[in-house]
């Protein structure tokens, strides 16, 4: 069993960063971001057992945390709504602009349905049209269509604001 954990924990280690983007995504008033970490960090140890590697451990890792999240997100309808109290921080230095863009790229990301969120962010992962096939169980040109369309709807939201 050591050598089981010892396995997991190195592979948590190298892909805590693509855990954490996903997590980020679906992150509501009721579910944090660890909160989700979490869930999808213990859905992982249940399933590392039965991991095959019939696949890239990259593509296990992001198709677990996708149902992970997803399915948080179904469950979380169903809870009364809280409302986070937060403190304002004033800050001295001024993000940069690259950051400022991220945030609102993210902030439009995070306006798009579960799927849509999900391809979008494997996409910008610089994931293949192939592998979001094989993690989302879409066809190859249903991931082509859906990539499009998202592209022209963040394009649109932004003109929006």
């Amino acid at each position: 069993m050591e050598q089981l954990e010892q396995e997991f924990l190195a592979m948590i280690r190298e892909y805590e960063r693509v855990i954490y983007k996903v997590c980020y995504l679906y992150t509501t008033p009721n579910a944090t971001l660890n909160d989700l970490y979490q869930d999808v960090v213990l859905n992982l140890w249940r399933a590392y057992p039965k991991f095959r590697r019939e696949c890239k451990v990259s593509t296990w890792i992001y198709r677990i945390a996708l149902n992970t999240c997803i399915s948080f997100l179904r469950k979380e309808k169903n809870l009364p709504e809280v409302v986070s109290l937060q403190w304002s921080v004033d800050r001295t230095e001024e993000p940069d602009e690259t950051q400022l863009m991220l945030n609102q790229l993210y902030q439009l990301i995070h306006r798009l349905g579960q799927l849509d969120k999900s391809i979008i962010l494997l996409y910008l992962e610089e994931k293949g049209y192939e592998e979001i096939a094989e993690i989302t169980g879409l066809t190859l040109t249903n991931v082509a269509t859906r990539i499009s369309r998202i592209k022209v709807k963040l394009k649109a939201m932004n003109k929006e604001e």
